[in-house]
């Protein structure tokens, strides 16, 4: 799973749909003007929950529109910036995005998904300090958070501390014991530092988490295959390639925080004629035309 985007989480698009009713404005102002402010800042909310329904099925190009509309009509609620700062940073407009959540933090100073999301910006941007800086200070607000520790593991895995690293993924773990894209980087990690019994082990537990993650399944082929159980790697590479055949792609895989000894033995690994059978056969699959139902008699 590419671990670089923090999407916005289904708790924070669930609390949306529970915002409470707009306040009634000041007693000073007149009562015709106290009802259309209420009016829109209802009609705000009704939009921003769209939006944040259409996010749940990633259906961004639909849900922005509508969540920048809603953050002009409530743009007194915290939670319509961070779900347009989100919708936003999943379309990579990145300024828009950190003028957005800072404007909700401006809001709401002690909502650390706002600060996890400005991480995820400075992170996309490839500024992985003030990414460091901007999950610590959520962590401080969320600190048994799986997925900001996560995050933060992954800034400091493209720091290159890689011990600090490790610490938040296990972190991660401690907190959620179903967490295995923690697990799958701490086996990148230890690819990558010649440890392959380990890493063959966190994958595994990986798997066992998740039978359907194709990632550490791959990893998991490719590291068996180089270290003499063939059989065994083309039978798990194969079934990883139907699951997901992105990760047939060593760009993706990059993206996904694979190492360099890791990405050299999955190239040779794809380049194998059972492997590429296999490619072949997803693509097939992936482009072929659905058959038409026959009418009911």
């Amino acid at each position: 799973m590419p671990k670089h985007v923090r999407l916005i989480s289904l708790l924070m698009v669930c609390s949306l749909w529970s915002m409470p009713k707009a306040a009634n404005a000041q007693a000073l102002i007149p009562h015709t003007l106290q009802l259309d402010a209420t009016k829109l800042e209802k009609q705000g909310l009704s939009l921003a929950q769209e939006a944040a329904q259409l996010a749940q099925f990633q259906q961004v190009d639909l849900a922005l529109p509508r969540a920048r509309l809603a953050s002009q009509l409530a743009p007194g609620n915290d939670k319509v910036w961070l779900l347009l700062g989100g919708l936003q940073l999943q379309s990579k407009e990145f300024d828009g995005a950190i003028a957005s959540l800072k404007k909700a933090q401006s809001l709401n100073p002690k909502n650390g998904d706002i600060l996890f999301a400005l991480g995820s910006a400075n992170f996309q941007q490839k500024n992985y300090q003030a990414a460091v800086v901007n999950y610590q200070d959520g962590l401080k607000l969320k600190p048994n958070d799986p997925e900001g520790l996560f995050d933060l593991g992954n800034a400091y895995y493209l720091l290159g501390k890689l011990p600090d690293a490790i610490a938040q993924y296990d972190k991660a773990v401690s907190q959620d014991k179903k967490f295995w894209p923690a697990l799958n980087n701490i086996g990148l990690i230890n690819y990558e530092q010649g440890n392959v019994a380990e890493a063959i082990k966190r994958w595994q537990s990986a798997v066992t988490l998740e039978k359907q993650a194709a990632e550490p399944l791959l990893a998991l082929a490719v590291a068996l295959y180089t270290k003499g159980d063939r059989q065994q790697g083309l039978t798990l590479g194969e079934t990883a390639l139907r699951i997901d055949s992105r990760y047939a792609n060593l760009n993706f895989l990059k993206e996904n925080l694979w190492g360099d000894r890791l990405l050299s033995d999955t190239k040779k690994f794809l380049e194998l004629p059972r492997i590429q059978a296999a490619i072949q056969q997803r693509e097939n699959s992936s482009s072929a035309p659905t058959p038409r139902k026959q009418p009911t008699q």
